[in-house]
């Protein structure tokens, strides 16, 4: 079993930036692939970033791609979200999530286990 926990969500002002991280708790981060999704009010669950196991390869949503960096620090078991030029658009629940799965990450489906969210939100 895997437990993740997020933090550093809050409230930012629209061209601000935040930094999203992800503890993990129970097995080692190295073993999985790592992704983050959000969750707006009324809207379904969206895939906004993934890093690979050994982080060598990044996947982003093209609504955050160039703004959001994800990175991963495996000896301290943290995956970290870096969001810069925030819009409102990007207000939402923002959750991390572990992969066992080689290929898909942009998928909630493939993700074995969730953290329970950060709230980010952006204001005008």
């Amino acid at each position: 079993q895997v437990r993740l926990v997020e933090s550093g969500g809050g409230l930012v002002q629209a061209g601000g930036s935040l930094r999203l991280s992800c503890a993990a708790s129970g097995r080692t981060l190295s073993s999985f692939a790592m992704g983050w999704f959000r969750q707006a009010p009324g809207k379904e669950r969206q895939f906004v970033s993934a890093v690979s196991r050994n982080g060598g390869a990044t996947y982003y949503s093209g609504s955050v791609k160039g703004r959001f960096t994800i990175s991963r620090a495996d000896a301290q078991n943290l995956v970290f979200l870096e969001m810069n030029s925030l819009n409102p658009e990007d207000t939402a629940v923002y959750y991390c999530a572990a992969s066992t799965r080689p290929y898909g990450f942009s998928s909630a489906a493939v993700y074995d286990y969730w953290g329970q969210g950060t709230q980010v939100t952006v204001s005008t």
